[in-house]
């Protein structure tokens, strides 16, 4: 099967985009555009054009790059960190994020116990060839597993220096409060962003209703837009 999309149409998609980033620099490290992998690295585009796109980002002013473990079944995950690997930038000129949830079809590849959140952890950053992501997301809440066995892990791989921060994605909003209570009872780091679904057809607050994370990186297909103080309101 041939590739579904090339990097000029990626190109043609995110040009405009992408200059209201230069054009609006951001008041601290992180640009408010990101670019992320979920449909295209490893399922459109290789190493060659992953760069080029890469590239053209940075050349915006992005240096946000999201990722995640199910994202072409870790392909996408391997071709972003070869490419970083070769444009043979800094590490600490970008901000990279991965997402655990789905790593696999045995019982103990997916969901956010200890185990695979370790686990997961480190076969991300083996991956990405890297030795740590700055965020690192829960992709899914787990309704199996205690929001204590999720909260103490994600803290344990912070502590072990494999991410700066963690966070959730298409949590809602009580599940959000939740963590952030048993983080509190147990003086540990609670998620610190969340990234719901965003799109014309899918426009909410955080699910379950009520805005919370401090701050929220939204998934609109090619770029993901860092939406500062849209979501700054505790309920």
């Amino acid at each position: 099967m041939g590739k579904v999309g090339s990097f000029n149409e990626h190109n043609k998609m995110i040009d405009n985009r992408v200059s209201l980033a230069a054009s609006d620099p951001p008041d601290g490290y992180m640009i408010r555009w990101s670019y992320g992998a979920w449909v295209s690295f490893g399922n459109q585009l290789d190493v060659k054009e992953a760069k080029a796109l890469l590239q053209f980002c940075r050349d915006h002013g992005v240096n946000f790059f999201d990722n995640g473990e199910v994202y072409a079944h870790g392909r996408a995950e391997e071709i972003m960190g070869q490419a970083i690997r070769e444009l043979g930038w800094k590490r600490s000129d970008v901000v990279v994020s991965t997402k655990i949830f789905w790593g696999g079809q045995g019982p103990n590849d997916k969901g956010l116990s200890r185990k695979h959140i370790v686990e997961g952890t480190k076969v991300s950053l083996k991956r990405l060839d890297m030795d740590y992501v700055d965020v690192i997301y829960c992709r899914r809440p787990d309704t199996s597993t205690p929001i204590e066995e999720t909260v103490r892990p994600m803290n344990h791989v912070i502590d072990k220096g494999w991410a700066f921060y963690w966070g959730t994605s298409e949590w809602s909003a009580q599940q959000i409060t939740k963590a952030w209570a048993v983080a509190h009872r147990l003086d540990l780091l609670g998620p610190i962003v969340e990234q719901p679904e965003y799109s014309e057809g899918h426009d909410h607050e955080g699910a379950g209703g009520g805005s919370l994370a401090k701050k929220a990186t939204h998934m609109v297909g090619v770029l993901a837009a860092v939406l500062e103080g849209s979501y700054n309101r505790l309920y």
